[in-house]
């Protein structure tokens, strides 16, 4: 971009300047004032911080009178945003190494998931250090013996130590990937964009092994006689859906507003859509797989695991799991049109958001409530108030940078990208 005007004219069509005539210029006074002077709307930034205070004293007043319902919550938010920050680094690291450039006008939105990581890091380690409880094998009046290999890796000491390393690893990757993206908005370096395709190489093989694992130290040990071999890839698959959601959702908001008119088009929805499409399909095909394979096996201690979540009022949340984080994605997505209306794609959007949320509740709550499903006041509050936070956080992730990285040398390439 450095000495060049790229104009374009919202319809996946790129024109030189000189050619065609001015229709939308990067470098121009006003265009730069939106793409770098992004803030939320006044009467937003009210109601998220209504939401988040009621968040807030929610689950104070659930600590006091409901504890073990109270940490599950707070452990289900941060799980929850946890994986929308690693599947917005999962999306950069990806779009680096395969040299995507169509995805590069989009790229600042999952920049600004990714670093909202501490955030949902910090509630994470709350959890496992002060509500600690939720897992059976952490307390001595109830916790059993294990030995060998098991012994080891469900020790406490070492179970805080790894949950601290993979904080440290995903936050250093991070920044350095984000450090670089925006410091090329100053300098237009291109070896800044070599450099990144680099580190996402290699997070990507430490993203592989550390979601792996944290989802069996976090969530698998919350029942930790049950074990899966493909749970860290079925958490994956969720939690990659929820950010490919949540970057559509805001994508087209953005555009809307008017912050990415002319920039963000159907062409780049088109390509978020397939994108969603495949991946809750690949959820869809691990969450089958993992079923059967227990089904058939029939071992006692995998089978309790679906028992209890298929069993009395469980059991219509475990089909609804699967209704909304596939079956209406599939079929709403499944033609051309849907993938590249606005309209469908948010709402399709919306439903894998919600559904990414029982998911998460069917992986946490039957482990100390089987009896039946318990979603009142303090869940349905502690979620919103997460919403609130989210929103606030991603306004002022989204406005450290330009929404648009206005030097990267595939953004001439994603303004014209053309299906």
């Amino acid at each position: 971009m450095s000495g060049e005007v790229t104009c374009y004219d919202g319809k996946g069509n790129g024109h030189d300047a000189h050619a065609h005539g001015p229709l939308l210029d990067l470098t121009a006074p006003a265009t730069v004032e939106r793409l770098t002077r992004f803030r939320l709307a006044a009467r937003t930034r009210r109601a998220m911080n209504v939401l988040a205070a009621l968040g807030v004293i929610a689950l104070v007043a659930g600590l006091a009178l409901a504890p073990q319902r109270a940490w599950a919550s707070l452990l289900l938010t941060s799980q929850y945003l946890v994986g929308l920050s690693l599947a917005g680094l999962f999306l950069i690291a990806t779009l680096y190494v395969s040299g995507a450039g169509w995805g590069v006008a989009l790229r600042r939105i999952p920049e600004a998931f990714a670093h909202l990581l501490p955030m949902g890091l910090a509630c994470t380690l709350i959890v496992l250090i002060a509500g600690s409880a939720l897992y059976p094998w952490t307390n001595p009046d109830e916790a059993e013996t294990f030995v060998g290999f098991k012994g080891l890796w469900l020790d406490y000491g070492f179970w805080l130590l790894r949950a601290v390393a993979y904080g440290v690893l995903w936050i250093v990757f991070a920044r350095a990937l984000l450090r670089n993206s925006r410091e090329q908005d100053f300098d237009g370096d291109v070896a800044r964009t070599r450099r990144n395709a680099r580190i996402s190489a290699a997070f990507l093989v430490v993203f592989a092994l550390t979601c792996w694992l944290s989802s069996v130290d976090w969530i698998m040990s919350l029942e930790p006689h049950w074990y899966s071999t493909i749970f860290g890839v079925y958490n994956f698959s969720g939690l990659f859906c929820s950010g490919l959601a949540c970057t559509i959702i805001v994508a087209a908001w953005l555009r809307d507003r008017g912050a990415l008119r002319g920039i963000v088009t159907d062409e780049h929805l088109h390509d978020l859509g397939k994108l969603l499409i495949g991946f809750t399909t690949f959820w869809a095909y691990i969450w089958f797989s993992q079923y059967m394979l227990i089904w058939y096996a029939n071992i006692p201690e995998e089978t309790g695991y679906y028992v209890s979540r298929t069993s009395g009022a469980w059991g219509p949340l475990f089909i609804l799991n699967l209704i909304l984080n596939w079956v209406l994605p599939f079929f709403a997505l499944l033609p051309r049109g849907g993938k590249r209306s606005a309209y469908i794609l948010v709402r399709v959007a919306a439903v894998v958001l919600v559904g990414r949320w029982l998911d998460l509740y069917l992986m946490i709550y039957p482990s100390f409530a089987p009896g039946a499903p318990v979603i009142g006041p303090v869940e349905i509050l502690v979620t919103l108030g997460t919403a609130g936070v989210f929103v606030i956080g991603l306004a002022r992730a989204l406005n450290r940078a330009a929404l648009v990285p206005l030097k990267d040398p595939f953004l001439r390439e994603s303004l014209t990208y053309h299906q």
